[in-house]
This record gives C-alpha cells, structure tokens and sequence, in this order.
C-alpha cells in the first residue's frame, strides 16, 4: 500500500452500506473479518481475522475496547468454533482466497444456524474507472502482463455473480443475493494530485503491478501521463473516479 492513512480511508461508506444490508430489523450480528470496524463500541463483541500482521497491530492499538479482538490469522484455515458467530464480514479481502470454496467451508463451520456473512467486492476493472484509467494510460508507454487466469486470486476475481454464487452454494450458504453499489470514490483517500499518482503507480491497483516490470526508464513519463488524465478529476476533496462493487450477503 501506498500508505496507512489512504488504506484506511478508502471507502468507509462502502463497508458501513454492507452492514446495513447485512443487518437489516430482525438479524442480529457481530461483525467479523476486516480489522477496521465501523462503530464497534455499539456490538456485543467483535472479532477481527486478518493475514497481514500491520493491519491487524494498528487498530489493535487505538481501538482500546475491551470487547474487541484482533489475531493474525488466516480464515481460510483457521480453525473456527463451531457456531461461535453469528455474523462474519469482509471488506475486499474474500478475493484473495486462495481456495475460496474451501474457505468458504470453513466460515460456515464458524457460524451459528442462520448466521449470516456479507462482504463487499469489486465488480470487473471495466466498471472501475479509479483504477481502469490510469491502466489505459500507462498501455501507451508499456506491454501490460497477460490478464490473470479466470478464477486465480485477485481484486477482481470475484467480480462475476454467478461464479460467486457458486462458491457459496458449494460452501452450503443459501438466500444468496447480491447489491449493487456505485459511488464516486476518493482516490487515495484526498490526497494531492501527486501523491494519488504515487498512490496509483506505486501503491494500489494494475498499474503499480505493472509498472514493476516495466523499464524504470519509461516510468517518469507514465507518471506524467497519468497525472494529465487524472487533473481533470481533481477537487478541492482529491481525486474523484467512479468505483463499483457488489455487497453480497447469505445466511448458513
């Protein structure tokens, strides 16, 4: 990541818009999976999974509550109680699975009959100019890889409804449904015009991934470029692009 502070900010309204919809009047939850939670002093505990031992040290230290948990694991394998919840969440990180039916599996192991998981994830880069823009950009100046294999982990790898769908049928999750949401996202989280290229060029996203294998001579004028085709989105509050996602919600 670029930095800390924009991770964090990404899109709070994103992940407070699946938890709504995941807990609509009558579905009592308790939110699970991404460390970053939206007002966890209002549930009766919560837990947080999460590979990455930064992003689980930083809100263990400022969340200071005590019915707040935060381990380094992977939920994929971890080993669950049986039924110990009754609400798992994940902010873009189910799509990194490396075995997402299998995962899955397991996640339902772990919660209560009529437990419920939502989770947001990207639909396909075409729909998300924030991050297909500076891609098409940076195509001028260098041979982008080969698209990933269809199904291998990724952003976008649960981009198709159906295959998600799927996954969850297999992994035994039924009332499966899927919203839309379409916003206007604060790229890098209201940076400057500099640094969200920074941000999109050496941080997040294709075209960092890209750029790595690229001639580190050719990455002065992608920068430049980038930054040309990003000015006309810049506002007082950053730069602002189209994003899409799905908030897909099952219960057990």
């Amino acid at each position: 990541m670029c930095s800390r502070t924009t991770a964090a900010r990404r899109s709070w309204s994103v992940a407070v818009a699946a938890l709504v919809i995941a807990l609509l009047p009558g579905r009592v939850g308790l939110p699970l999976g991404e460390p970053r939670l939206h007002s966890p002093a209002r549930v009766a505990s919560a837990t947080a999974w999460c590979l990455s031992r930064r992003a689980v040290r930083t809100p263990s230290r400022s969340a200071q509550l005590a019915n707040v948990r935060f381990e380094n694991t992977d939920a994929q394998t971890h080993r669950f109680s049986p039924g110990q919840c009754d609400l798992v969440f994940s902010r873009f990180g189910v799509m990194f699975f490396a075995d997402p039916v299998t995962a899955f599996m397991n996640l339902c192991v772990a919660l209560r009959p009529g437990g419920r998981v939502a989770f947001i994830c990207w639909q396909p880069l075409r729909e998300n100019p924030w991050l297909s823009l500076p891609l098409q950009v940076a195509a001028r100046y260098i041979t982008l890889p080969p698209p990933p294999v269809p199904g291998a982990p990724g952003p976008f790898s649960f981009a198709d409804p159906e295959r998600v769908r799927t996954i969850l049928v297999r992994a035994g999750f039924v009332e499966i449904a899927f919203e839309e949401l379409r916003e206007m996202l604060t790229v890098g989280g209201g940076a400057s015009l500099d640094q969200t290229v920074q941000f999109l060029l050496q941080g997040v996203g294709p075209t960092s991934a890209a750029l790595r294998e690229a001639d580190p001579a050719v990455r002065p004028r992608v920068a430049a470029a980038v930054r040309d085709a990003l000015a006309p989105f810049h506002t007082a509050a950053g730069v602002r692009l189209g994003s899409a996602a799905w908030i897909v919600t099952a219960r057990r």
